[in-house]
């Protein structure tokens, strides 16, 4: 087929271990920009590029770290861009880079990330602060290209519930309770999950950590696995002491061609999609679904033309194991294919990718899958927030036969059900799903529950209470009565 030269191409993904530590997020993200072009092919690619998009960094605040990263490759880029925080926004750049090059408004894109956040966090105990680079005020800001996901709703905030480790094990719970297992089953079942991720990390060169674990070593606690949220230990977390950056080259077709990047090294975006479930963890319809997944991850294989038996890869976002189990619940792919993994890179756990970086890492790696099995589609999806924002991609080694397609489903996903939330409520509930915090050496120390309401809506509320905390990681409460207080804390009803 006669291709558009204006027709946008992933030509190369870099991918950085810092493990002696101390760089600076911008420096390793040059590195992994160089370590693309090189799997390009060209390094007259860097040059060239007039856009740099990065991806939310937590380990160093830079009012344009585009700015730098293209002073250390020798690039003039004319536009930079940054996103706010969010596990979504790698794809979503990518999204917009795809429509931005096909319309001519770009001709070659460096998309990136990195964080630097163990050695962050080793000095910052020791009351250093690193000697990094400092934009002043006379550095204008990027533009923001992708917001801020909202993660702290009233209801939220009520209960205590401020991150991540605490919300996604409410949604496991959920899952279990919708599966009608038992918690010991249940606890297998993910480990046996999580260690298939960490036998693919074992063979990814670029995983930060490529040991296989077995399911027992996963969800069993020890002095090196401790309990973090129950049922998850530290092993059903994601990584984010690592030192790693990660980026990717877009170009025109036109643009490619002029370079003389071989053929064999293109990776065709052909679909992208996004869209987000409600904000607030409160309202969603069900704490063990999304449809923003199902509607968003369909429409993009509908978009491309394809099934789910026309995948040959696929990564799905991983950064607890309730995030896969809804995802691949929603998309329809079974948990335990030997043929078709969940994951492309080993996950968040065992191969990094810290904080919102990690799909531009997975987007690298399974480019790379692609050029090795030439012909075959790839899925990938991205989540940030609690199971909130998500994007989707597809991509190929062959072209679209109809261009780069782009579409945001959030109309769609609007019209599904939700759940009246009462970020206020007192009075009577029943637990719906349930989590323990246990403190650094292993005591539980609050717990969190969401619960319902008599007219069916959903409330989030917390206990220290220790006789409720063990009752909590003992008993499947499912049902049970409780009564919440005005404060957000509950106490379970006698009799």
């Amino acid at each position: 087929m006669s291709l558009d030269p204006r027709t946008p191409v992933l030509v190369g993904g870099g991918q950085i271990n810092d493990r002696a530590g101390g760089r600076e997020p911008v420096d390793l993200i040059a590195d992994a920009a160089r370590a693309a072009a090189d799997e390009a092919g060209s390094g007259a690619l860097l040059e060239l590029v007039d856009s740099v998009r990065l991806v939310g960094m937590l380990s160093w605040r830079y009012r344009d770290p585009g700015a730098l990263v293209g002073a250390r490759i020798g690039a003039a880029p004319r536009h930079t861009g940054y996103t706010g925080s969010g596990g979504s926004t790698p794809q979503v750049l990518v999204n917009g880079a795809c429509e931005d090059i096909a319309a001519g408004r770009a001709e070659v894109v460096l998309i990136g990330g990195a964080e630097s956040w163990r050695t962050r966090m080793r000095l910052r105990a020791n009351g250093i602060r690193p000697d990094w680079t400092v934009q002043d005020e006379s550095v204008a800001e990027a533009e923001m290209l992708v917001d801020e996901v909202p993660m702290r709703s009233v209801t939220e905030k009520r209960a205590g519930l401020d991150r991540p480790a605490y919300v996604y094990p409410l949604f496991e719970q959920a899952l279990r309770v919708a599966a009608g297992r038992s918690m010991d089953e249940h606890r297998e079942v993910i480990g046996a999950l999580w260690a298939g991720f960490s036998k693919v990390a074992a063979t990814n060169p670029h995983a930060w950590s490529r040991r296989e674990y077995t399911a027992s070593e996963v969800i069993t606690p020890s002095d090196d696995n401790r309990w973090i949220s129950w049922p998850y230990t530290k092993l059903l977390n994601s990584n984010n002491m690592v030192e790693q950056g990660a980026a990717l080259l877009l170009c025109s077709v036109e643009v490619a061609t002029r370079l003389g990047i071989a053929r064999e090294s293109w990776v065709f975006p052909h679909a992208g999609t996004e869209a987000h479930d409600t904000y607030d963890i409160a309202e969603r319809a069900a704490l063990d679904r999304s449809p923003a997944i199902r509607v968003a991850g369909t429409r993009a294989l509908e978009l491309s033309g394809i099934g789910l038996d026309d995948l040959t890869h696929v990564d799905v976002y991983s950064c607890f194991p309730s995030a896969v189990q809804v995802a691949a619940a929603e998309l329809g792919l079974p948990l335990d294919d030997p043929g078709r993994p969940l994951t492309v890179t080993g996950g968040l756990t065992f191969a990094g990718g810290p904080w919102n970086n990690y799909s531009t890492h997975a987007i690298a790696t399974l480019a790379t899958r692609l050029r090795e099995s030439p012909g075959g589609y790839g899925l990938l999806t991205a989540n940030g927030g609690y199971l909130t924002k998500h994007a989707f991609g597809v991509y190929r080694t062959e072209p679209p036969r109809a261009g780069f397609r782009r579409e945001n489903v959030q109309p769609l996903v609007d019209r599904e059900p939700t759940t009246v939330a009462h970020p206020d409520y007192e009075g009577a509930a029943t637990v719906e799903s349930w989590t323990v915090v246990h403190d650094r050496a292993g005591v539980p120390e609050r717990a969190f529950v969401a619960a319902r309401t008599p007219d069916r809506g959903r409330t989030l509320a917390t206990t220290a209470v220790p006789d409720a905390l063990a009752r909590l990681l003992e008993v499947d409460v499912a049902g049970d009565r409780i009564t919440v207080a005005a404060d957000g804390e509950f106490r379970f009803a006698e009799g």
